[in-house]
């Protein structure tokens, strides 16, 4: 969930190849699906439950301009995870994104509704995202954009072995108040 009492700075991390995959089982009854056709709408719901975007209406045309062109590869790449009562709780999505010439696997949208957060939800979607990133692209650098208003998600990212770049100019960020963010983050783990 977006911390709207923080000051927002985007921050830009990264995974480096060659370290072991991160593990973490989901709690009993979860289980992970596959994107299907129509999911696009539940990716909507979850997205829009943890504030990334004012609506779902706004989500939902965000994910069909984003995703929708490449509609091959979202049944291997946006994964959901699905909650006992067989509700669609979490989402992330195996991407890419370019840096100059360069493709680089993307962690991208990972979210888990409010009302499930607290649960190891996250912290295994984050898991099972690499995992699949690994399997499509290889152990490869993989990156992921996000801000200081998720300080609690940029902990599950660290985890899961990535850390916050101060490369410039990266995902479309100009990575320009890396010292910032850094102090800020710090102060909340005091």
């Amino acid at each position: 969930m977006i911390d709207n009492s923080v000051p927002y700075i985007e921050v830009v991390m990264r995974r480096d190849p060659g370290l072991p995959l991160p593990v973490c089982p989901l709690p009993e009854g979860f289980s992970y699906e596959m994107y299907q056709p129509g999911y696009e709408k539940e990716w909507a719901r979850i997205e829009a439950s943890v504030e990334e975007f004012e609506c779902e209406m706004d989500a939902l045309l965000h994910y069909q301009k984003e995703f929708l062109p490449c509609p091959e590869e979202l049944p291997r790449r946006c994964i959901f995870i699905k909650a006992p009562d067989g509700e669609l709780v979490g989402t992330a999505t195996a991407w890419w994104a370019y840096h100059g010439q360069r493709r680089h696997p993307l962690v991208h949208w990972v979210a888990v509704k409010p009302a499930y957060q607290g649960k190891g939800l996250g912290k295994a979607i984050t898991a099972e995202v690499v995992r699949l990133m690994t399997a499509i692209d290889g152990d490869s650098v993989f990156l992921l954009g996000t801000q200081t208003t998720s300080h609690k998600a940029i902990g599950i990212y660290e985890w899961a072995g990535f850390y916050i770049t101060d490369e410039k100019n990266i995902l479309g960020c100009a990575n320009d108040r890396y010292d910032e963010a850094i102090a800020l983050l710090e102060s909340l783990r005091r």
